[in-house]
């Protein structure tokens, strides 16, 4: 339930729900910009595009499939093995974005080692589109932050994909994809 509560203030947040409420003085985003940034700087070849999912390691996916689908009335995929990165994956549609379920498969499964640590599932990372992987890569290893892969793979919606060092990224597992 409570990771139910995080991912729709996640999809509130993103919509632009909570910024447009009916209070008395309406919320107004504002977004710091570093003063390097601002100031000039080279601009990257590549750029950062749109939330694509959020991945949510579940310990029984069929559990999971029909809370979003039976429940909450989500369109959801089907079940879809992906034997090269250990995990069964179903995508529940959002509209703007997408929840990725995340299932291990085989004993070598990251998704295994999660849900050892979290018995009851939560968050794995974020997906964030680019238009550039391998120019982002480059930019980003000489930025020092770290890849926890030399190359890039195929992900689960066919496209190639980076994921970057949550030690790196304030914690956070971060999925780079190829839009």
């Amino acid at each position: 339930m409570c990771v139910l509560v995080v991912l729709l203030c996640c999809a509130f947040i993103v919509t632009g729900i909570l910024s447009t409420s009916r209070c008395a003085a309406p919320l107004r985003r504002t977004f710091a910009v570093s003063r390097s940034v601002r100031q000039g700087g080279p601009s990257p070849v590549w750029k950062l595009g749109r939330l694509n999912h959020v991945a949510v390691a579940v310990p029984d996916l069929e559990r999971a499939t029909a809370l979003y689908r039976d429940v909450l009335g989500a369109q959801v995929s089907a079940r879809v093995p992906l034997p090269e990165h250990g995990v069964y994956t179903v995508f529940v549609e959002l509209g703007n974005t997408k929840l990725e379920l995340l299932h291990p498969l085989g004993e070598k499964s990251p998704i295994a080692g999660f849900l050892q640590k979290n018995k009851s599932g939560g968050m794995h990372h974020i997906c964030i589109e680019v238009d550039d992987i391998n120019s982002a890569i480059r930019d980003l290893k000489a930025k020092k932050i770290r890849t926890l892969s030399e190359e890039p793979r195929i992900g689960a919606h066919g496209k190639p994909v980076m994921f970057l060092h949550p030690k790196d990224c304030d914690g956070v597992l971060v999925e780079l994809e190829e839009a």
